[in-house]
């Protein structure tokens, strides 16, 4: 979340970047409950300025041995309206909270401004998207060979979730792994193996709560959120903790099954793996000094791409607009992998600096030197990648003229086979 401080000395500019992002928040609100503090603060102060000075009165009188009972009765009514008066700039600090809670990040300056997708800039391509001969997308080819079940995992589910079957669970299992293997062993990140529930703290930590709660699955009865990203329970993995200077940057990643309603994305493409309520994603978080942020969103970026190269899969890196910039981003740059059955670029991973937002909200501070006054750090995270759209890409690009799929060669070892055969159907 951004500075109170902040959003009161750079009031215009707040508003102009709300304006750039797409948000709505009712400023006016803002403006009203800042007013009513002021006069509240103002009012509160003069009758605690006249509690002193009559309280130092008090104690003369006592001495010189004069009555002081009306006076003590008069501070008593004193102190029960400045009591009031707290009580309301209680009150008035929530409402402002509940409004600061629903504020963006700052872009970054150089991030484009530009309403949509369709406004993003596409900084560099790798490899040379190809033709599928075969004129075949994920579906078609994963009914051919058996390794998907779409209908019954809509049966057992609803739309929007999936079974694996044989190979094609293989195939998927070696992606985590081979992920993980590689963040881990050539990036230098640390794996953690995270909880899939986490409560409202985390949420709100990493800026899910309260702006995005609908599109979150949600277990009332123990307050827990199923994560819709392993960024959640990473990033919170610090929560109110002060790091040393000497641990950054601090580079952890993790597997997991991610989970969204996506109750915002009536009228978008939906088949298959391209928009599903569950998935599966490896994720990579970062916690360093602001001044190596920008340096450090490189980094991550290089090591999505690094994955994506290694898989032989050709992508373009983008770099997202204002208005596509997601509620707690600074800065973002999008890696899109090319899908030859769809014959479309589709997302893969998002990388993002949050500057010192998330640590805001989640409280992550480090110390320059001991007895330094803590600062907090700045957060930043990467899909390294998520699996669902990979897959898609995986299985499009790779197919051959005999309808078998060609697996990549860095996945072979972690499959235990180098293709899945069209007369390959796993039986069950």
């Amino acid at each position: 979340m951004l500075d109170i401080k902040f959003i009161r000395e750079n009031f215009d500019a707040v508003v102009e970047n709300i304006k750039n992002k797409n948000e709505k928040v009712d400023f006016q609100d803002f403006l009203d409950i800042e007013e009513k503090r002021r006069i509240l603060i103002q009012e509160s102060d003069k009758l605690k300025n006249e509690r002193n000075q009559e309280s130092r009165r008090i104690a003369e009188l006592k001495k010189e041995g004069k009555p002081v009972d009306d006076i003590i009765a008069q501070m008593k009514l004193v102190s029960d309206k400045i009591k009031e008066y707290d009580e309301q700039l209680r009150n008035l600090e929530e409402q402002l909270n509940q409004i600061v809670y629903r504020i963006p990040n700052m872009l970054s300056p150089k991030v484009p401004i530009g309403y949509d997708e369709r406004d993003n800039k596409v900084i560099r391509y790798w490899g040379e998207p190809q033709e599928q001969k075969l004129k075949k997308n994920h579906i078609e080819i994963a009914n051919d060979l058996g390794i998907i079940d779409f209908e019954r995992g809509a049966k057992v589910s609803g739309s929007g979730f999936a079974f694996y079957i044989g190979m094609g669970a293989k195939l998927e299992r070696a992606l985590h792994q081979f992920m993980i293997d590689y963040h881990t062993l050539k990036h230098n990140y640390t794996e953690l193996w995270s909880p899939f529930l986490v409560n409202s703290a985390s949420m709100f930590g990493t800026g899910q709560l309260p702006k995005m709660a609908d599109d979150m699955y949600y277990t009332p009865v123990d307050d827990l959120y199923l994560i819709p990203t392993a960024e959640v329970p990473l990033t919170n993995y610090h929560r109110d903790d002060i790091l040393q200077i000497n641990e950054l940057p601090k580079k952890i990643c993790g597997y997991s099954p991610c989970f969204r309603r996506e109750s915002g994305s009536y009228g978008k493409e939906v088949h298959g793996f391209l928009r599903v309520h569950q998935f599966n994603k490896v994720e990579m978080v970062n916690f360093t000094l602001p001044e190596n942020s920008y340096a450090q969103l490189e980094v991550i970026v290089s090591e999505a791409e690094d994955i994506l190269q290694a898989l032989e899969i050709p992508y373009r890196v983008v770099l997202l607009c204002s208005g596509d910039t997601s509620f707690a981003s600074a800065m973002t740059y999008d890696l899109e992998i090319w899908a030859a059955g769809e014959q479309k670029w589709l997302e893969v991973s998002s990388c993002s600096n949050f500057e010192d937002f998330q640590a805001r909200r989640a409280n992550i501070r480090f110390k320059r030197t001991p007895n330094s006054k803590p600062e907090f750090v700045h957060t930043l995270n990467g899909s390294g990648v998520a699996t669902s759209r990979l897959y898609v890409s995986i299985i499009e690009n790779n197919i051959q003229e005999d309808g078998s799929i060609l697996i990549p060669g860095a996945l072979q070892e972690y499959c235990g086979f180098d293709r899945i055969e069209r007369n390959y159907i796993q039986k069950i």
